[in-house]
């Protein structure tokens, strides 16, 4: 039997619905599309994703400011900045997009083991942001970016660089790895250096490279610079007579000041022993600070021509007073206090030029106490020197209700009181002024500054002129005489006190306070050697030597005219002076 065809008959309203709607969905969805796409107003629109878009590729990006340059007083460089690369890391981005073998070539490429970089990528696990390396040179941070890891990306950053290296390092100080001062006139004048970040919006790739700037925040603003006032020139020859004197006399430490006596500037100040501020893994806390400003010593004879000064003030004295040391000792209280030798019957400028201990306590016994240590005090002794520098001591000037006369009369002779080197220099510039005081500055001063007088202009002249006698050939300070220049200073020779109390007989503090030339001094330099070796130890020994060298270079260097011209020598041939500038 045949089979019955059976045709199935469609409706003609449903065969258009059906076409109706396959027609209608591309509309449906380029509608859809429209709306997320192109109408800003729709909700969830194109303003939603463009935003979302945004937060996952644009970022604000900190520009570094410029941390300004310090200078000598000619524009030499101390401090610049260099431009280095820091490397840093999205560790959230790292532990999905980065591969295994991405973290050993990582390693691998920073120069550290595996185990410390998988370390700390796990202790910043939950945090978007860590450094993998700082201040790296240029070159070396774009060959980990050529490995385009995931995650890891470049910040520019400033690194400090010292010219001058250990020459100047204790002055300048230097920056910590985020260029913050940290020591020296980078901690001091750290505000005025630093410069103001800026910030500008850029596009990031999926592994946290930068590939597009699209608009500047603010512009960086770079620091100010600094210009000191030593003379970079006077700064080598004082570092480099002063290193040697150190080796030479296997002393502990030392320290030069060299002041500019019309204006007080600060021309050199070196320290020994250094450190090379530009290898931080060599810097320790005992190398960095400045002794010259910090450090407090008994400052001994050289402050003999200030308690002479009281004599002269006073009107009990004349420079031709007589004054009888015979037989070479004197006792005081339980205490007697020595010459080296029975000078027997000198004056006022005899005890000066050899030092006589019995003639100064004589002198000082003589005097008031009260009346001398108030002139130490205007000499600037026992108060801050105002140089602004981090750390600088005021020093200790006793002021006793009662003077036991030993007190009184080791106070004369430089015991009993403490000073940095840079107070004395400033109380012999006094002398060198005529009686003017000035204040000191480690920045450079371009115009004379204003003085006050502290004390009687002929009675400064008197103690100058035993001053010069004091250097010359029958002086303890003989070895400090310059070719062609006239000299005026003072040795001293301080023993060092022992931690239990009383005073070290095989421990002394070496000192050479002076000014040149004699008749209108240009510079007043000041030369501190702590511990040299117990054969040879005197301050006209060790330290006087280095006074002559510094300053004769100095007084060269700055072409001041010699005023003891030799017969046979000519102005132009003293005057030079090579400087040799020695690798730091």
């Amino acid at each position: 039997m045949a089979k019955k065809s059976l045709k199935t008959v469609i409706p003609r309203w449903r065969y258009y619905c059906v076409m109706l709607v396959l027609v209608s969905l591309p509309i449906v969805v380029l509608v859809k599309v429209a709306q997320l796409q192109v109408l800003p107003d729709e909700e969830r629109g194109v303003d939603f994703l463009q935003t979302q878009g945004d937060n996952r590729a644009i970022r604000k990006e900190i520009i570094p400011a410029y941390r300004g340059l310090i200078t000598d007083r000619n524009g030499e460089p101390l401090a610049v900045s260099t431009p280095v690369t820091s490397l840093i890391a999205d560790p959230l981005l790292m532990q999905t997009e980065a591969a295994p073998h991405h973290i050993i070539k990582l390693a691998d490429a920073l120069g550290v083991s595996l185990a410390k970089l998988k370390a700390d990528l796990k202790r910043y696990r939950n945090k978007s942001f860590m450094y993998l390396a700082r201040q790296m040179p240029s070159a070396e941070a774009e060959a980990v970016l050529r490995l385009e890891i995931p995650g890891v990306s470049a910040r520019k950053e400033y690194k400090r660089f010292y010219p001058a290296g250990e020459v100047t390092a204790q002055l300048v100080g230097f920056t910590d790895i985020d260029d913050s001062g940290q020591e020296g006139m980078e901690l001091a004048y750290n505000a005025w250096l630093t410069g103001e970040p800026g910030a500008k919006k850029v596009v990031q790739d999926q592994a946290g490279r930068v590939i597009k700037d699209i608009s500047l925040i603010k512009p960086a603003h770079a620091g100010d610079s600094l210009r000191l006032s030593i003379d970079l020139r006077v700064q080598y020859a004082a570092y480099r007579a002063l290193k040697a004197a150190v080796q030479k006399h296997r002393a502990k430490s030392g320290s030069v000041v060299v002041l500019d006596v019309k204006t007080g500037e600060v021309l050199a100040m070196a320290n020994q022993p250094s450190v090379n501020p530009n290898d931080r893994y060599s810097l320790q806390p005992g190398l960095i600070r400045n002794r010259a400003v910090t450090d407090m010593l008994e400052p001994g004879s050289t402050v003999k021509p200030f308690t002479v000064l009281a004599a002269l003030e006073s009107g009990s004295f004349e420079p031709d007073s007589l004054i009888d040391t015979s037989p070479g000792y004197i006792r005081v209280a339980n205490k007697v206090i020595n010459d080296p030798n029975n000078y027997g019957v000198l004056n006022v400028a005899g005890v000066l030029r050899k030092s006589s201990q019995v003639g100064t306590t004589k002198i000082a016994l003589a005097l008031n106490p009260h009346s001398t240590r108030r002139l130490f005090e205007r000499m600037g002794f026992g108060e801050p020197v105002g140089s602004g520098f981090p750390g600088e001591t005021l020093g200790n000037l006793p002021a006793h209700r009662s003077w036991p006369k030993v007190t009184q009369a080791a106070f004369g002779y430089g015991y009993g009181l403490s000073v940095s080197s840079l107070q004395l220099a400033r109380a012999y510039t006094i002398l060198a002024n005529n009686g003017y005081r000035k204040e000191v500055s480690l920045i450079a001063i371009d115009s004379e500054p204003e003085s006050t007088k502290v004390v009687d202009e002929n009675l400064v002249r008197a103690v100058r002129g035993m001053l010069q006698a004091a250097s010359g050939e029958q002086g303890t300070g003989k070895r400090a005489m310059i070719e062609g220049y006239s000299v005026g200073g003072k040795t001293g020779t301080a023993r060092k006190t022992k931690v239990g109390g009383g005073y070290d007989e095989n421990r002394h503090m070496s000192v050479f306070a002076g000014l040149s030339p004699i008749k209108k001094p240009r510079l007043v330099t000041v030369v501190v050697i702590d511990e040299p070796n117990e054969d040879l130890y005197s301050g006209g020994l060790v330290a006087a030597p280095v006074f002559s060298e510094v300053t004769g270079n100095a007084l060269r260097l700055l072409q001041v005219t010699p005023d003891q011209l030799d017969t046979g020598r000519t102005v132009a041939s003293l005057l030079r002076v090579p400087i040799k500038r020695e690798d730091s």
